[in-house]
């Protein structure tokens, strides 16, 4: 079996910090190299990959401001979709735009959605919805006008994550500063119940960051700059809990995951995947408020560390992704 596996251009696939579709489109890549498929990657130049590499940029558009974004992206899809005729199936992790080319090839496209950017750009999803075969990464994250094949959870490498037994005191957020991902809740959060946080994430608002956050550095409130892979492990393992109030319905949380396979409980707003993710007052704590989420820091004690390494092992691996899609595959092929 020949598959592409179109990753997005931003960043490097895998990401050297922030990039959570390029991270899934590696781990989905690389997961069903291990299945015997002949795998080409889609992505920037200097990515990484046991498969063959295909790309028409050296970097990112994230990485290399000098490039345009849109420019870039037309030229990276139709690089594929001008070889679609070499492969017995195409995988979609580019969002909606590779699917105005679907009506133009015969190889079939299963297209997993990493959420929805807006509700304006469902009319394309819907228009190629009985072409496509569409994936939804969380049972919450689905839009009733769209027909799906399955639902199959992000996977990450288990063993880039240690499990730490005894953390320290601290809070931790890790995320992007924005107000969907709830920063300023976490620093209410942390204030209220006299815990130490630590905030890890690539600014992606800037006012939001002036007023919101900034102000409140010190001792107490610690920003800590872009965790990549070597800093995440002890950021996430030696905290006693990682804080997610976030403030929009989340498609999927690879912060959630990561920080469980580390063994530290999550203590979330209850929206979006929420309940998928996380086991109610087993591996963390669903909430509604900032008061709830200061009361869940009091019951921290009755998590069992080691259920939250378990849980996501089972249910978040890039081998049970990589298994998943895999009969997916095998299901669209027939």
């Amino acid at each position: 079996m020949k598959a592409a596996i179109l990753a997005p251009v931003a960043w490097r696939t895998p990401p050297r910090h922030y990039g959570p579709w390029e991270q899934v489109a590696s781990n989905i890549a690389e997961g069903l190299i291990k299945h015997g498929v002949d795998v080409t990657l889609f992505a920037t130049g200097d990515s990484i990959t046991a498969g063959t590499l295909q790309s028409v940029c050296a970097q990112g558009y994230e990485e290399d401001r000098s490039q345009d974004a849109k420019v870039l992206e037309c030229l990276h899809i139709s690089n594929l979709m001008e070889q679609a005729g070499d492969f017995d199936i195409i995988h979609n992790n580019f969002d909606f735009l590779p699917l105005s080319y679907t009506g133009l090839i015969k190889t079939p496209v299963i297209t997993t959605i990493h959420g929805f950017s807006s509700q304006r750009i469902i009319p394309v999803y819907k228009k190629y919805n009985k072409r496509g075969h569409y994936v939804s990464i969380s049972n919450a994250d689905r839009s009733p006008e769209l027909d799906y094949l399955a639902t199959v959870y992000n996977g990450l490498d288990t063993k880039d994550f240690n499990f730490t037994e005894k953390p320290n005191d601290y809070l931790v957020y890790f995320g992007r500063i924005h107000h969907d991902k709830g920063a300023a809740e976490a620093i209410e959060i942390a204030k209220k119940s006299n815990r130490k946080l630590l905030m890890a994430g690539i600014i992606q608002d800037e006012n939001y960051w002036r007023e919101k956050v900034e102000p409140h550095l010190n001792d107490q409130i610690q920003y800590v700059g872009q965790a990549g892979p070597e800093k995440r492990n002890d950021l996430l393992g030696n905290a006693a809990a990682l804080l997610h109030p976030i403030n929009f319905a989340e498609p999927f949380g690879m912060s959630i995951a990561e920080s469980m396979l580390c063994g530290t409980p999550v203590i979330a707003f209850n929206k979006g995947s929420m309940p998928e993710l996380i086991q109610d007052e087993k591996t963390g704590f669903l909430v509604s408020t900032v008061d709830e989420a200061v009361e869940a820091i009091e019951q921290l004690g009755t998590i069992n560390r080691n259920d939250c390494s378990e849980w996501a092992k089972s249910k978040f691996s890039k081998e049970k992704m990589a298994a998943d899609y895999f009969e997916l595959y095998k299901k669209i092929l027939g």
